[in-house]
């Protein structure tokens, strides 16, 4: 069972660390080979269990990430990645000597 049905009681109560985060990263990757197997085997029908718990772990992934106060906007990060991304390159072709 996916670690994202927490019983009611406990909801949001749990502690969101980097251990929980990369459990449900191991167990979307289960799935998902789990999905692709089924899928050549011609069993899709199967899949539908699978993909709608890599659906709602997701979702909750996502909500994490959305309500995470340390995380940069998108518009800054891509940008310091931009600044960082093009001075070995300049650097590395002499072009500015």
């Amino acid at each position: 069972m996916s670690i994202v049905f927490v019983p009611k009681k406990l909801r949001g109560k749990a502690k969101i660390n980097q251990e929980t985060i990369q459990r449900l990263l191991d167990e979307n990757d289960q799935l998902i080979r789990c999905i692709a197997e089924y899928m050549q085997k011609g069993r899709a029908v199967e899949c539908v269990q699978y993909q709608q718990i890599l659906h709602r772990n997701i979702v909750y992934l996502a909500t994490i990430a959305d309500a995470s106060p340390d995380s940069m906007p998108p518009s800054t990060h891509s940008t310091s990645n931009e600044t960082s991304a093009s001075t070995p390159t300049v650097n590395g072709n002499g072009g500015t000597s």
